[in-house]
């Protein structure tokens, strides 16, 4: 009987030890640029980096500035209508048509130091091959880090790049946001803003596993 007991707590402790290796280590959050597409009226993690997704006319591609972790869904806030974002923007032949959607994110996102701007809409023209990483360049003005990396757009943040982010990253609802449009007068590499307000449809929520992969193409393939 001894020996019985002995035998079954020896295999406790082997399943203890087991329980305990395998489950995950505390939540680490990032502050880095997240890539995604607008479908079906909501925004999802794009399913390959910048550099590799060659979007469609038509379609619209979104960025997010935020601290995640892989439990967090911080899509951007507004909603992507692309009648709206290239409505004034006329098709020309042999090339494309892509709305652009950047948000920069809530001041608990941002940087010490560093003054969030407001989330901008634009519409761009390029090349029927056009990558993601083509049409945001096409949008604005980006600092790139190591293999292309997005690490800034329109000098945001001013430094850093995906960096890790002490304690918790924001959780909740978040509210919709208006975007500033970009005049139809500029062009794509030249482009002035000004506030129209857009209107903000549904985000579909994300799971763990996604937002870890989504996370890791965002920053390590977005070399164009």
């Amino acid at each position: 009987m001894a020996r019985s007991i002995s035998r079954l707590l020896a295999v406790l402790a082997v399943l203890v030890v087991a329980v305990a290796t395998a489950l995950p280590a505390s939540a680490e959050a990032y502050r880095y640029w997240g890539y995604y597409t607008w479908a079906d009226g909501a925004w999802t993690f794009a399913q390959a980096g910048s550099g590799e997704t060659v979007p469609a006319d038509g379609s619209v591609e979104g960025w997010r500035f935020a601290v995640a972790d892989e439990a967090s869904t911080r899509l951007p806030r507004a909603a992507a209508d692309v009648d709206v974002l290239c409505a004034d923007t006329p098709a020309e032949e042999g090339a494309k048509r892509v709305g652009v959607v950047v948000d920069y994110g809530t001041t608990q996102d941002s940087p010490e130091g560093d003054t969030t701007p407001a989330a901008r809409g634009a519409c761009v023209v390029v090349a029927e091959d056009a990558t993601g990483n083509d049409v945001l360049a096409a949008a604005a003005e980006l600092r790139l880090g190591d293999g292309g990396l997005i690490c800034g757009i329109d000098g945001y943040p001013s430094q850093g790049c995906g960096d890790p982010v002490e304690g918790a990253a924001p959780s909740g609802e978040e509210e919709p946001v208006e975007l500033e449009l970009a005049s139809t007068e500029a062009s794509s590499q030249d482009i002035s803003w000004a506030p129209i307000a857009l209107g903000v449809g549904a985000v579909a929520a994300v799971g763990t596993a996604a937002l870890v992969v989504a996370r890791r193409r965002s920053l390590d393939d977005t070399g164009a």
